[in-house]
């Protein structure tokens, strides 16, 4: 039984070596990085297979589509428009939660939310 339990560790402990060891040659050689060329600033989930994107790609701001089947490029919006964007939601996210009520307003902890939810359930749920 003790044998067994030596194996199980030492066994253990060479496959955690072999995962250390090829995590670092990957980010040695750049493996599993962006190149800096290309990068994803928001992603919305539309449903169960398709999201919308956000891409920045050479300093041009694309607004792509993507579905298990294809990816369509919707459209390009100006790169500073797009910060401007993120640097409110940003502000907006760093504000104390006393500094208004606002701060929960569209997420799941938000009353309101939850009181629009029941009312739109009830008003499929009246017969007419």
């Amino acid at each position: 039984m003790t044998w067994m339990v030596i194996r199980l560790v030492l066994s253990l402990a060479l496959i955690g070596a072999v995962l250390w060891f090829a995590a670092r040659l990957a980010r040695q050689r750049g493996l599993g990085q962006g190149n800096g060329l290309i990068e994803v600033v928001a992603r919305q989930r539309m449903g169960r297979t398709s999201s919308l994107s956000v891409v920045r790609v050479a300093g041009r701001v694309l607004v792509v589509g993507s579905t298990e089947e294809q990816v369509s490029l919707l459209a390009e919006v100006d790169g500073d428009l797009v910060e401007e964007e993120l640097a409110e939601r940003r502000a907006a996210l760093a504000r104390p939660a006393s500094a208004g009520p606002g701060v929960l307003a569209g997420s799941v902890l938000d009353r309101g939310s939850w009181t629009a939810v029941v009312q739109q359930l009830r008003d499929r749920t009246v017969r007419r």
